[in-house]
């Protein structure tokens, strides 16, 4: 049989956009630094505000709410590091209080920063979540009180791909009056987005989820609310984020934001029934097998599922001999023998939490590549059980 290339790893990150591709070459040569004031600068600066009319107009806020950065985990820092603040120089009062409310399942991003927040002496609450990967709301409630100064809840998880029920969870962070971020790198772009209807003060988003260049961000954050830089320097993005712009990488995301308002409603429906035709040939095929994320809200393009007896790594390997790009978690987490913290927090054993591979799909695959990872996963999970004792003892 001969061997496709089938690229089935795009919540990690995707292919640049053609579109994108073209927008970056033709502003190469676009040198001038935007904070200057003759002509080259000019320019570069007019590219970067449209380009951050795009952002703005894609999620639903305001120009002068946008903040562009140099990576989703840089936009997470930033807006959980006002916790720690104690800059009296910042153009609003900080959080009023001092403790932090966030989930088990989060990004590494937000759990590596909620610890070092917590050694400062901030006070760090873990929601549990359900089987689904869906946040206990009465915990919630529980949770968020008068000190609570942020709670951050990513709208949809990069391993497992549940959303969660987002304005129903900022009306209970509000009604306490804490303020509410999320990460929303994963959903940006593959779900509509709306920072009004979601009810947010913060959200993360990222160019390369979207099909544009890795190191370039964004972040909401509402009008008024408090802010303290996490890089400072110059003057550039108002005072919020020091630091010569990014010209490219800010005018191909506003590009691949531009796309992704007329490609992302179809590209979803198609990514769903692709997703729906997966599981169902998975679950035909091979027995004992477990899916993670909640069956109905969740990104259109991704299933992570767990096969007993086989190691993730083990699958992702022979996969990879067979020319498909998988998964066995955040790549932001790779090379950790650890199993996922995600997968543990749904209540699956650690064995299955270490045999389980996420697959996401993106605008480049097609029912083709179903059907032949249909073809070859079958074997592959057959071969890894074939060598495992502790499997056969239990058949």
């Amino acid at each position: 049989m001969e061997k496709r290339r089938v690229y089935f790893d795009n919540n990690a990150t995707t292919p640049l956009h053609p579109g994108v591709k073209q927008a970056i070459m033709e502003v190469l040569d676009v040198h001038g630094n935007p904070s200057s004031l003759h002509a080259f600068g000019r320019h570069a600066r007019m590219l970067v505000e449209e380009a951050r009319g795009k952002v703005a107009a894609f999620i639903g806020a305001k120009p002068d709410e946008i903040l562009f950065v140099g990576s989703g985990s840089e936009g997470n820092n930033t807006i959980l590091s006002i916790l720690n603040s104690q800059c009296r120089m910042c153009e609003y009062n900080t959080c009023s209080g001092k403790e932090l409310v966030t989930t088990k399942i989060e990004h590494p991003c937000i759990m590596e920063t909620s610890k070092c927040l917590a050694e400062r002496g901030i006070r760090v609450t873990y929601l549990d979540v359900d089987r689904d990967g869906k946040v206990d709301l009465n915990q919630l409630r529980d949770s968020v009180t008068l000190r609570t100064g942020l709670v951050s809840i990513m709208m949809a998880n990069n391993e497992i791909g549940t959303i969660q029920d987002m304005k129903t969870i900022s009306r209970i962070v509000h009604e306490r009056g804490s303020l509410f971020h999320t990460d929303a790198v994963q959903a940006v772009g593959k779900v509509p987005v709306n920072v009004d209807e979601l009810g947010v003060d913060f959200l993360t988003l990222s160019g390369h989820k979207i099909y544009g260049p890795k190191g370039i961000g964004a972040v909401y954050v509402r009008k008024n609310a408090p802010f303290c830089p996490l890089i400072r320097g110059g003057h550039q993005e108002r005072g919020r984020r020091a630091g010569t712009e990014n010209t490219i990488g800010i005018v191909a995301l506003g590009r691949a934001v531009e796309l992704r308002a007329s490609e992302m409603a179809d590209e979803e429906k198609r990514l769903r029934r692709m997703k729906e035709a997966l599981r169902k040939g998975i679950a035909e095929k091979i027995p004992d097998v477990h899916f993670v994320g909640h069956p109905t809200d969740s990104l259109p393009g991704t299933l992570n599922v767990s096969f007993e007896g086989a190691e993730g790594e083990a699958i992702l390997l022979y996969l990879d001999l067979a020319g498909i790009a998988v998964s066995t978690g955040s790549a932001c987490a790779s090379g950790s023998l650890d199993p996922s913290h995600v997968i543990l927090a749904t209540g699956l054993p650690v064995e299955c939490a270490h045999g389980s591979i996420r697959i996401s799909m993106g605008r480049e695959n097609t029912f083709d590549d179903v059907d032949y990872m249909l073809t070859v996963l079958p074997d592959v999970i057959g071969r890894i059980r074939s060598m495992s004792s502790a499997y056969a003892r239990r058949q």
